[in-house]
């Protein structure tokens, strides 16, 4: 449903229909009717996303969710600009602050999927509201008009812009024509290749991000942290540190020292010149090798196999990987004794209020979050440590903070991907797979001196997203329930199961949870099992996918990459596919492994079909990060543990791949579909990264085992 809300403009709004649950949140009134109570045109309803026409031709549409480099503005702002016949460049998408109730989750994939009915719906609704007051106006019948470019245009050429129709428009209750989305065939935006309508102000600089935010003179803030992970600050001596010129305040908080300072460059200085001593954590005593070994053996035995069947086995080990997003964690705070004002970029907005207001003893109704642009995620802005180190520096300090976290901060005492370990057999007779068991163990995190859990002690959500089923996430099984994200293959009696190791560390969801380990491991597998039957890979994918979608998209790459051509020696090809959100990928890659020690992803091909792809420009862009995603994580970037401590620092040796790294030649293929919108942002890491190690095993003849490569 949509409403029309009292205003002295054109406001309408629709519920989200967030999580498949149809008008969320609404209140019923006595007759059992939803009603939207207390919506202002300032605002929005709690659950409600809410479209507004001002008199100055702009069409507002205030974004529950946030904007981290995945397009979601323009994607919102083209279904909009479709239903409405509206330009582009009058529709503003501002992000929207923290609300008291509802659902704020940017995560899983779904913005688009669930934001794409109710945003056409009420761009429908407008544009219905809009005809029939021009038609008044002009004393015409309705079904004569017609719209485009942010305007009513009637059959003599005389035109009214939405703003000039607004007031009108907003008392109207029952429009004279059908208030529809339209559709599919009639789109002429959705579906088009569409530039983001903020680059300009990205590689302009006018984007605004949380450490451009000048909000109340809140001064440069860093913290200085223990060498090892949960190390606590025993001795601090300040005096140097307090001495320096440009120095306002020195705060002790749970996290390390801070230092409070005129500059960002005076702070690090004075940061510099504490001489602190430090307990070590509670991991001090463990690295790598023992971390790899409890993982190993917390890993559900496999079982006996079935009788006359051989057997394609393989165990695999995945590093601890950071989110490193370019934009460092950074957070403004304004804390005083009544009221708290936070500015940051969140994918949790409401959680991390709530959790601010407990840190600094306030109602959450007093505490304001801002929810600024983020210059990447990949799901670590689903955690807000930063927000609530500001705010308690700030209450501590008594000014507004602007806290920044380092490069090295982040990646030492950050979010990280949980290592993991995966045991995988396969066992097949007659020329088919008849069974398929996959176990895996991953380090759980968990903080046992506090009795807290990291989703309360550090703000956020935890590294283990999702349960045990998705262990089993592409296998088809031919008896009992299925994993909800399943359906690839058809391989018999399948089974899985997974085991974890609690640690005191930070972890966090990283782009694509666990499927990014659990598809790599399987698609490496279905490789090998077509190896043991002596059969194509992509051949043998054929003739086992369930779905016909993920075959025509494993098509369309191998047709598009020219699957199975001749390559030079130390060259070789790479496939694998993937689906879920709604949605399915395949990817193939080639590499030069020459040089096994350092090899290069030369060329990757990518299909994939989202349903309705809202932005092809965007969709296309998503799949190249994802393909960057698979050859970093496979082939050089991952974090050690070092007797306690994060032993990486920076880019300088957490080897994401850069430009010399990425392939020479990138496509991607959007496969037509007139259903709606499936999700797209995590769709393609497993696909890619199971594509990258496939080609590393046919071009060098080995069986890749420990990722990345490098460790």
């Amino acid at each position: 449903m949509v409403y029309t809300l009292a205003a002295s403009t054109l406001t309408v709004a629709a519920p989200l229909g967030c999580d498949g649950s149809s008008a969320e949140g609404i209140e019923p009134t006595a007759a059992g009717v939803p009603t939207p109570s207390d919506v202002l045109v300032t605002g929005a309803d709690e659950e409600m996303l809410v479209l507004e026409v001002t008199a100055a031709n702009k069409v507002v549409v205030r974004l529950p969710r946030v904007e981290v480099g995945q397009g979601i503005t323009t994607a919102v702002a083209m279904m909009i600009a479709e239903e409405l016949d509206a330009r582009l460049a009058d529709i503003d998408i501002p992000l929207a602050e923290a609300r008291t109730k509802g659902n704020q989750y940017t995560g899983g994939s779904n913005s688009v999927s669930s934001l794409y009915g109710p945003a056409r719906e009420l761009a429908a609704t407008a544009r219905a509201k809009l005809v029939t007051a021009a038609a008044r106006r002009w004393h015409l019948p309705p079904r004569l008009l017609r719209t485009r470019d942010t305007m009513v245009v009637a059959p003599d050429g005389r035109t009214a812009t939405f703003g000039s129709l607004t007031e009108a428009a907003a008392r109207i209750h029952h429009p004279a024509i059908p208030a529809k989305p339209k559709p599919a065939s009639k789109h002429r935006v959705i579906g088009q290749p569409t530039t983001r309508i903020d680059a300009r102000d990205i590689v302009t600089g006018r984007a605004k991000y949380a450490g451009d935010v000048s909000a109340a003179g809140a001064k440069p803030t860093v913290v200085a942290r223990p060498p090892t992970l949960g190390g606590k600050a025993v001795t601090v001596d300040d005096r140097a540190a307090r001495a320096l010129p440009g120095v306002h305040a020195v705060v002790r908080i749970a996290g390390g020292v801070a230092v409070v300072a005129d500059t960002f460059h005076h702070a690090f200085k004075a940061r510099d010149a504490l001489h602190i001593t430090w307990a070590p954590g509670p991991l001090a005593a463990l690295s790598d090798t023992a971390i790899r070994s409890r993982l190993r053996a917390a890993v559900p035995p496999l079982g006996t196999p079935l009788l006359g069947t051989t057997q394609v086995t393989g165990e695999f080990e995945f590093a601890f990987v950071s989110h490193a997003p370019m934009e460092v964690l950074t957070a403004v705070a304004d804390v005083r004794a009544d009221r708290a004002e936070i500015w940051f970029s969140s994918q949790t907005p409401m959680d991390a209020r709530d959790s601010i207001a407990s840190e600094v003893g306030l109602d959450a109704s007093k505490v304001r979050v801002h929810v600024m642009r983020g210059g990447g995620s990949f799901g670590r802005r689903l955690n807000y440590e930063a927000a609530i180190e500001a705010a308690q520096i700030s209450k501590a300090a008594h000014q507004p903070v602007k806290l920044m976290w380092s490069r090295n901060d982040d990646i030492r005492h950050g979010r990280m991907r949980p290592a993991s370990h995966h045991r995988i057999r396969a066992s097949h007779a007659g020329g088919r797979v008849v069974a398929f068991t996959h176990m895996t163990a991953s380090v759980n995190e968990a903080y046992d001196d506090s009795g807290a859990t990291g989703a309360t002690a550090q703000g956020g959500v935890t590294g283990r997203a999702r349960t045990a089923a998705s262990a089993v996430s592409g296998i088809r099984s031919s008896g009992g329930p299925l994993p909800s994200d399943s359906g690839l293959y058809n391989f018999g009696r399948v089974s899985g199961d997974s085991g974890g190791v609690e640690l005191a560390m930070p972890l966090g969801a990283w782009r694509s949870v666990d499927s990014g380990t659990t598809r790599t491991a399987e698609e490496i597998v279905v490789d090998e099992i077509a190896r043991s039957l002596g059969k194509d890979p992509v051949a043998f994918r054929r003739t086992t996918l369930m779905s016909k979608t993920v075959k025509a998209v494993l098509d369309k790459v191998a047709t598009a990459g020219n699957w199975g051509r001749t390559m030079p020696a130390g060259h070789a090809q790479g496939v694998a596919v993937h689906e879920e959100y709604g949605s399915c990928v395949a990817a193939l890659a080639e590499i030069d492994a020459s040089d096994p020690k350092n090899p290069r992803v030369t060329k990757v091909v990518m299909a994939a079909d989202v349903g309705t792809a809202v932005n092809p420009c965007g969709l296309e862009a998503q799949l190249m990060g994802t393909a960057v995603d698979g050859i970093s994580t496979v082939l050089q970037a991952g974090l050690h543990i070092d007797r306690g401590a994060v032993r990486e620092g920076s880019f300088a040796d957490f080897h994401w791949a850069r430009q010399r790294h990425a392939p020479l030649h990138f496509e991607a293929h959007i496969l037509p579909s007139r259903r709606d919108p499936g999700g797209a942002g995590e769709l393609g890491v497993p696909a890619a990264a199971g594509a990258v190690a496939n080609a590393y095993a046919r071009a060098t003849g080995t069986r890749p085992r420990r990722f990345p490569l490098n460790f």
